[in-house]
Parts: C-alpha cells; sequence; structure tokens
C-alpha cells in the first residue's frame, strides 16, 4: 500500500514537473520548499536561485534584477508590507499578475491551516490580449456612437445626453446656464459653388476651431448639418453673450481653405440663458434667437427675448 501511495506521489510530481502551470508551497514559516519549472519560469530563475528563500526574498530579488512580476513602486519594503497584509488571511485567494516581459498570470493560493501555501500560475496572456482587443473595439463602437464621424465632436445624441447631465447638476446647484446655437451663414451656397467635399472640410475647420476657444468642461456638438451647439454651465447672460460675440467674430476674422480656395466663413449665433430650464425649452429659446440673428442680416448674436423658468 505505502509502494502504491509513492508510487502515485511520484507519478504526480512528474506531472506537475511538465505541467505549463507552475506549482510551488510555501511553507508555515513562507519559505519557498519546492516549485516545478513552470513556476521557476514564471520569475525567470532557476531553482537554486529560489529555493530555500523566503517570499519577501524572492519579491526583492524580481525587483532589485527587473524580472518576473512588474512590481510598480518607488519603495519595496512598503510594498512587501502591503502585501503581507493580504497573504494567509483567506483559505483561498485568486489574482491576476502582469510580468516585466509582458506576459500576464492568474495566481492562486491555497492556504492550510498550519500555514502551507499551494500557489499556482496559470499562464492567460493570450485572454489578456483578447480581453484587451475587446475592450478596445467596444471603446472605438462606443466613441462611434457619441461622436459626430466628420468632425470628431459630440454627435447631437451624445450633446443632448452631455447637457441633460449638466442640467440636472445645475439645477441642483441653482445655477445660470446658458445655450449658444451657432449655424454656418449661407453654407448651401459654399456646397453649390464648391462641392460637398468643401463643405466637410468648413466643418470640420470650424469644429476644431470652436473647440480650440472653449473651456475644457463646456459642452460642444454638432447638433446636425451647418449647426452646431455649445453649452456654458454656471454661466450669466452677460457672459455668455461675451462667448458667443467672441466666437462670432473669431469665425469670421479667421481664414478657411476649401477645395484649394480661400473662403470667408461666418456664422449667426442664438443664444438662451436662465436657470432651472428643460432641454426643450432652452433650445426652443436658443432657436428662435438663432432665427432672428438670421433675419437681421447674419454673422451676428442674437438674444433668446426671455427664458421661461421651470416650477
Amino acid at each position: 500500500m505505502v509502494s502504491t501511495f509513492q508510487h502515485y506521489a511520484e507519478l504526480l510530481a512528474r506531472f506537475a514537473e511538465q505541467s505549463h502551470d507552475g506549482y510551488a508551497i510555501f511553507s508555515a514559516h513562507d519559505v519557498l520548499v519546492c516549485a516545478n519549472k513552470a513556476f521557476l519560469g514564471t520569475f525567470n530563475q532557476s531553482a537554486t536561485k529560489l529555493l530555500g528563500k523566503s517570499f519577501t526574498d524572492i519579491m526583492r530579488l524580481a525587483f532589485e534584477e527587473k524580472t518576473g512580476p512588474k512590481i510598480e513602486t518607488q519603495d519595496i519594503e512598503q510594498w512587501l508590507a502591503r502585501a503581507q497584509q493580504v497573504r494567509r488571511q483567506r483559505e483561498f485567494r485568486l489574482f491576476e499578475v502582469d510580468l516585466i516581459d509582458g506576459r500576464w498570470f492568474l495566481f492562486s493560493e491555497q492556504t492550510l491551516v498550519s500555514g502551507e501555501i499551494l500557489l499556482q500560475t496559470k499562464d492567460i496572456t493570450k485572454q489578456k490580449i483578447l480581453e484587451q482587443h475587446l475592450n478596445e473595439r467596444a471603446q472605438r463602437l462606443n466613441d462611434l456612437a457619441l461622436t459626430d464621424e466628420l468632425t470628431r465632436i459630440a454627435n447631437r445624441r451624445s450633446f443632448v445626453a452631455s447637457v441633460q447631465s449638466e442640467l440636472n447638476r445645475c439645477e441642483r446647484l441653482n445655477c445660470h446656464i446658458a445655450l449658444l446655437l451657432l449655424d454656418i451663414d449661407h453654407f448651401k451656397s459654399i456646397n453649390d459653388n464648391f462641392g460637398h467635399q468643401a463643405g466637410d472640410e468648413v466643418l470640420q475647420q470650424l469644429a476644431r476651431l470652436v473647440s480650440s476657444t472653449l473651456r475644457e468642461y463646456d459642452i460642444f456638438g454638432r447638433i446636425g448639418g451647418e449647426e452646431f451647439g455649445v453649452f456654458l454651465a454656471e454661466t450669466d447672460q452677460k457672459t455668455a453673450l461675451a462667448v458667443a460675440e467672441r466666437l462670432c467674430q473669431l469665425v469670421a476674422s479667421s481664414p478657411f481653405s476649401a477645395a484649394g480656395q480661400q473662403l470667408t466663413v461666418t456664422v449667426s449665433i442664438g443664444v438662451a440663458t436662465g436657470y432651472n430650464l428643460s432641454f426643450e425649452s432652452l433650445y426652443q429659446e436658443a432657436d428662435t434667437a438663432l432665427y432672428k440673428a438670421k433675419h437681421s442680416g447674419r454673422n451676428q448674436v442674437a438674444l433668446a427675448a426671455a427664458a421661461i423658468l421651470l416650477p
């Protein structure tokens, strides 16, 4: 019977040695007492370099020689103190580790009541690369859903959602808000005279120009066609008009080029301000003001006559 147990124990050891998964046992005093080739390969070290060493000495070696697990710290002793706080706190622990050489491993720790730890490592590099690609693809799809493909700024859906969120915040703070609607003057004539490609180039240049002048937290988006929206949170009427006038003058004085031609581009801007407004009422007021600017000669700013306050 003893020989049978011994046979299977030796067989188990042979399987472990040939396994692509890493196996190691740390004593109750946290000394590495045995490990297979795969585990040693995780640290890129030989058995003579690691066996008989404590966990802390092994991690110090990895940190100093820049091999094995990536340890992102300026103070290895502080890092080791934190690591020791979580080790042996639970019977079983599962965590991911990235290595200096770019590989990723899933580590599992099984702790006995007597204090010994069985540590298993499994190479999950391919899964992590796939996961990264899927995350990047999901992010790209999300960006496409929220970004205007031509101008690379927020599309109407994203703009409205962002403004709605800010309106809720500003309502809680009871602060003033402003919406600017910008429309390119005589845009149809640009398309008719120079082609739709030229019109697209003008839209792109305008988007870059306006984006470069706004604050980081202002919301800017393409509403549709040649119309753009700018939402200014915590902004009173005087400031909103000043921003609109500055944008109007900036566009008129900036050189535009399309289809090999130098163009003069102007915008009309409608401004609506107030507080505790719904998006619909704010947009309607700004749109009415924009209509007034258009029919008063274009290349100018018009202010909404009144803002309807919500109860």
